[in-house]
């Protein structure tokens, strides 16, 4: 009888402690189960701030902005070209004085004496020394071939003087007192015009007109009226306006003398030369 009371209390206890642990279990999954929402909303948000900070965020797009040559807007574009007639007033020329010595300290000293003549000279004519610039200078030996060997006989300077701004209408005397001073070769004769900056100007004013006109009669056509300019665009290069006078200076690009400028004409004509633009207009259409 003692026995079975001890077996009885033990499974009493064994029951007990199951029912504990079940109840625990239980009590703890109905505690989880039981969680507050906001506290899961937390831990999402936290991992998603995790996985932020890991990954690198992408640059915002810049905004684009579109020109209006070529936009989308109802346009017609237009090409022109111009041009204004100038004479020309200044010229450049382009000198070489050449020497020649048996010893080369010898030659450098004479040609530095001749080109010095010179540049006096063009100085007494009025001409400023600004305009005046060396633009060359080079000295060589001069060489006997004869024989089975050759002998230096000698050396040749030659200096290379460029003269701007030089008035067209006393080009010609300018280059007669250069001969008789020491100058023995002219390279090139180049015409410009001091009314070049106003010619292109008005170049570019008398295309803009031409433009125009040409945009009328394409949307008469396309049954369409033009409004206000769009877009404008220089083509053309902005330069000082010349030409070189081949004709003259390849005469005179051997031993010049007196003689043989008088010959070749030293009253200067140097014709007529154009300024020309080309521009790009468009215009809106409506």
């Amino acid at each position: 009888m003692k026995r079975k009371r001890i077996i009885a209390a033990a499974l009493f206890a064994a029951g007990t402690l199951g029912l504990t642990a079940c109840g625990s279990a239980s009590s703890a999954s109905s505690s989880a189960s039981a969680a507050p929402a906001h506290a899961t909303m937390e831990v999402v948000e936290e991992a998603n701030a995790a996985t932020a900070a890991t990954v690198p965020t992408a640059p915002a797009t810049p905004s684009v902005s579109v020109a209006a040559f070529g936009s989308s807007e109802n346009t017609i574009t237009v090409n022109s070209n111009e041009k204004v007639t100038v004479v020309p007033d200044i010229a450049q020329v382009v000198y070489s004085v050449q020497t020649q010595a048996k010893d080369a300290a010898g030659c450098q000293s004479k040609n530095s004496e001749d080109v010095n003549k010179v540049i006096e000279q063009l100085k007494a004519l009025g001409i400023a020394e600004a305009s005046i610039q060396t633009s060359d200078y080079y000295m060589y030996p001069i060489y006997d071939y004869s024989g089975n060997t050759q002998k230096i006989t000698g050396y040749q300077a030659t200096a290379t003087l460029t003269v701007s701004g030089l008035p067209i209408d006393d080009l010609g005397n300018i280059l007669t007192q250069s001969v008789s001073t020491g100058i023995n070769n002219i390279q090139s004769i180049t015409y410009q015009s001091s009314r070049y900056d106003s010619a292109y100007q008005e170049a570019l004013k008398l295309a803009v007109g031409s433009a125009k006109t040409k945009a009328l009669a394409l949307a008469e056509a396309g049954e369409c009226t033009i409004g206000s300019v769009a877009n404008i665009v220089e083509n053309s290069n902005y330069g000082e306006a010349r030409y070189t006078d081949n004709a003259l200076s390849s005469k005179m690009n051997a031993s010049v003398t007196k003689e043989m400028l008088a010959d070749t004409g030293a009253n200067i004509m140097p014709g007529e030369m154009d300024v020309e633009v080309n521009i790009t207009v468009e215009y809106f259409i409506q």
